[in-house]
């Protein structure tokens, strides 16, 4: 088995790779404050809860788009899964994925690894729509490059700024959403976000098909997707676990050198 850790903003999500089969995910807060020895815990904590041993896995790889957490989580994994090998995406690890961003080191992990994964399962060109504490849509080409994109607020950035600077505006959840005309607070807000993003990304597939043409596949990925892709005008698959996909295909190209 293979440990496989994505770091993100809000949440690390933690899956355990059998050969292709998921065993488990879980998801811990992600806490700048948390020491080594905490996390630590946490791993060993979960593998029990998901009746798994720590000495059952191989190694593990680690993606994090907050570098100060990074070190910290890789030496609390080192320490679980020893004397296993653990990798962290970054560059001059093999990921089988041309960038052609101008600065390609500053591509998110997330990103990276989403973009091995979309690669590795479907037709090129390729739309990559990440909804997460930000929301990107990167583009992918032909010959499965990742071309760039952008990079929007994401859902929950955005729900909490008019929380907070509206006095009138509550804080909502996104689990049942109400008609695209709202006609309270609550309703107006849920369309807001839902139906303007989904709308805003069925917009940003059509100015990236302006530039590079059609594209045979769009998916969407990142903690608020399946609020989201549903509502979209185009087809998007819904692949929640693409991130862990492409760290479990990362770690096999790197593990065999």
């Amino acid at each position: 088995m293979i440990l496989v850790v994505d770091i993100g903003n809000t949440h690390i999500k933690i899956g355990a790779w059998d050969k292709e089969h998921l065993a488990f995910v879980a998801r811990l807060q992600t806490n700048l404050l948390r020491t080594v020895d905490e996390y630590a815990i946490d791993l060993l904590s979960i593998m029990r809860l998901n009746e798994c041993n720590h000495s059952q896995f191989d190694g593990a790889i680690i993606s994090s788009v907050v570098p100060p957490l990074s070190l910290s989580l890789r030496e609390a994994v080192s320490s679980v899964i020893q004397p296993g090998r653990v990798f962290l995406v970054s560059a001059g690890l093999k990921t089988g994925l041309n960038i052609l961003i101008e600065n390609p080191a500053i591509l998110g992990a997330d990103l990276v690894c989403a973009g091995v994964a979309c690669l590795h399962k479907y037709p090129m060109p390729c739309v990559l729509i990440s909804l997460g504490t930000s929301t990107a849509v990167f583009a992918m080409n032909d010959a499965g490059s990742m071309l760039g994109g952008s990079i929007h607020a994401g859902v929950s950035l955005s729900l909490e700024a008019l929380s907070r600077r509206t006095s009138q505006l509550p804080h909502i959840s996104l689990d049942e959403p109400g008609p695209p005309i709202g006609r309270n607070s609550v309703d107006s807000m849920k369309s807001g976000v839902i139906y303007g993003t989904a709308g805003m990304l069925d917009s940003m597939v059509e100015r990236f098909e302006a530039e590079i043409g059609p594209v045979k596949t769009i998916v969407a990925c990142g903690g608020h997707a399946r609020h989201i892709v549903p509502h979209c005008r185009r087809e998007v698959i819904l692949e929640e676990q693409l991130v862990l996909e492409g760290l479990r295909l990362i770690y096999h190209k790197n593990a065999k050198s």
